[in-house]
C-alpha cells in the first residue's frame, strides 16, 4: 500500500540528520497521498540509520487509524494529522528540534523578517504559538499542538508562511510533499540563525516591506520568475 509514498517519506526522513536538522531522533515527516485520505510517517523512536521505507506508517487522515505497519507511528502524529485536517492545500509536514529555530521557540519570539533570505522564503515572520494552558497539556497533548499552530494561522497564512514555532517546543514545516516540508525546514533553520546574529549585531535592523515583498513575489505565485519554467 502506497509503496512509492512510503519510499518517499522514508527518504525525507533520512534527509533530516544529513543536513544537521535532528540529534538522536528528535524529529519526523509525514506526507499525505493524492487524495488526503491516507498519511504516512515515520515510527516512533527508531533511529535514522535503521529505518527501512517497510517502516514508514500508514494511518487514515480521518480518525488517526493505523491500516498498515507492524510499528507505532511517530508520538506527534496527532499534531500531523491536525495540520492536514485543517490545512487543505500542504501535502507534507516535518517536525524537529534543529537548534537555531528551537532557540527562538524556547525564548516564545516570532522570527523577524530582517533580509531578503527570509523574504524568498515566507511572505511574513515566522510566528510563534501561544502557551499550551495546563488542561490542553494533560488531555491530548499533541493534537492540541496543532491546534495551536492552526489558531496561529487562522487567517490563512500557513499558504504563504510554510512555519510556525511551538512555543517552548521546536519547529514544523509543511509543503508541496515530505521533501518540499523538509527543503522548507533547511531554510528555517538558516533564517532562523541569520535572524539571530543580526539581532544581536543591531536590534532595530529589518528589512523594508516593498523590498520583502518583491524578493517573496519573484519566487511565488502567479507573477513569479526565479529558476526555470
Amino acid at each position: 500500500m502506497l509503496e512509492a509514498l512510503k519510499s518517499e517519506v522514508w527518504q525525507a526522513n533520512l534527509a533530516l540528520p544529513k543536513h544537521g536538522l535532528v540529534t538522536l531522533t528528535w524529529g519526523n515527516v509525514s506526507a499525505v497521498d493524492a487524495t488526503r485520505e491516507w498519511m504516512v510517517i515515520k515510527p516512533s523512536g527508531v533511529a535514522y540509520e535503521e529505518l527501512k521505507p517497510e517502516d514508514m506508517v500508514v494511518l487514515r487522515i480521518s480518525d488517526g487509524v493505523v491500516v498498515e505497519g507492524s510499528l507505532r507511528p511517530s508520538s506527534d502524529t496527532p499534531a500531523h494529522l491536525v495540520l492536514y485536517r485543517a490545512f487543505g492545500e500542504i501535502k507534507g509536514v516535518v517536525h524537529t528540534h534543529s537548534t537555531w529555530a528551537t532557540i527562538w521557540a524556547q525564548a516564545g519570539q516570532a522570527i523577524p523578517v530582517m533580509g531578503t533570505t527570509h523574504a524568498d522564503f515566507a511572505g511574513g515572520p515566522i510566528p510563534c504559538t501561544r502557551d499550551l494552558r495546563r488542561e490542553e497539556v494533560q488531555e491530548a497533548f499533541e493534537a492540541n499542538t496543532g491546534k495551536t499552530i492552526v489558531e496561529t494561522f487562522a487567517a490563512g497564512e500557513y499558504k504563504v508562511v510554510p512555519a510556525v514555532l511551538v512555543r517552548g517546543h521546536g519547529p514544523f514545516c509543511w509543503g508541496s510533499g515530505a521533501m518540499g516540508a523538509v527543503h522548507h525546514a533547511i531554510m528555517l533553520e538558516e533564517v532562523a540563525k541569520m535572524a539571530y546574529y543580526t539581532q544581536m549585531l543591531n536590534p532595530k535592523a529589518k528589512l523594508n516591506p516593498h523590498v520583502a515583498g518583491r524578493h517573496f513575489s519573484r519566487k511565488h505565485g502567479p507573477q513569479a520568475y526565479y529558476g526555470q519554467t
